[in-house]
């Protein structure tokens, strides 16, 4: 039976020791070993563009040159990940007393992430990566593409970790959302921890999506549920309620809607990962 795995994607932005801890937690409560993969990207490596000061007529010395700078520059991003990635696994190292494995690729981040998730339970990744700073109406400009593309669920870190207690499930009865209470009840992830299940009545004359089959899936399970009917918009109300700090994890189905709706009117999905604080897992 092949051995699976959780995936932590390291880079050098204040995310990158959220992600070993969160990675610390889930690598216990599923009993899988933590692969760390840090990707160097393409625009990294060849960071310095002296091509336009060339003219006609330039000396052979500056075409060297520039080789030469970009050769540094390579190397220099190679150093930089080997060490970044080195830290992250001696920082997890020091809690599990093992290891964990140590992937380091150039090239498009979501493309080379995906090809690591074979045999993957989980893909933990930071809300933000270090290009995105201090940017806090805007995710990570891959963030999106990774949960959209991604093969396993994802665990999107916020900038610190915090001890898990209560989960919140935003259930609104979408394929995604039943997914995620399936995979819940399935996996150890989440075991011994209370769980709020909350739907949200977005129309004033409609009706929420009914909570009671998602209810009794995780009871059956062994978890300690409460359900809760709320009425609003749905963004809105969720937000509201992790603020009120009751909460330490967020669980949804991501991106129920096509692209395209999402381009035009927003994704409920993007809207709620900017505003909460908390640590949110997604099921496609």
């Amino acid at each position: 039976m092949t051995q699976t795995k959780l995936v932590a994607l390291i880079d050098g932005s204040g995310y990158a020791q959220s992600v070993c801890d969160y990675s610390i937690w889930a690598a216990q409560a599923l009993s899988v070993p933590i692969e760390l993969m840090h990707v160097i990207g393409r625009r990294q490596e060849n960071a310095l563009d002296i091509s336009g000061a060339l003219s006609l007529g330039a000396r052979t010395r500056m075409l060297e040159d520039m080789a030469r700078i970009e050769g540094d520059l390579a190397r220099h991003s190679q150093d930089r990940g080997r060490a970044l990635i080195e830290d992250a696994a001696d920082h997890i190292e020091a809690t599990l007393k093992e290891r964990p494995t140590v992937r380091l690729r150039t090239g498009d981040l979501v493309l080379e992430a995906n090809q690591a998730l074979s045999d993957t339970d989980l893909l933990i990744i930071g809300k933000r990566g270090e290009a995105a700073g201090f940017a806090k109406l805007h995710l990570g400009s891959n963030l999106e593409r990774m949960i959209r593309s991604s093969s396993c669920p994802i665990l999107v870190a916020p900038r610190s970790f915090k001890p898990l207690g209560r989960a919140l499930i935003a259930y609104d009865g979408r394929s995604s959302s039943k997914r995620a209470v399936d995979a819940i009840a399935e996996s150890t992830l989440l075991k011994g921890l209370p769980i709020t299940l909350m739907t949200v009545n977005e129309r004033e004359s409609g009706n929420a999506a009914s909570l009671d089959e998602p209810m009794a899936v995780l009871e059956q399970a062994g978890f300690d549920v409460q359900a809760e009917t709320l009425s609003g918009k749905a963004v809105e109300v969720i937000r509201n309620r992790v603020a009120s700090e009751e909460f330490s994890l967020m669980v949804m189905g991501a991106y129920s809607g096509n692209r395209l709706h999402s381009m035009l009117i927003g994704s409920t999905t993007t809207e709620l990962l900017v505003s909460c604080r908390i640590p949110a897992l997604l099921y496609r």
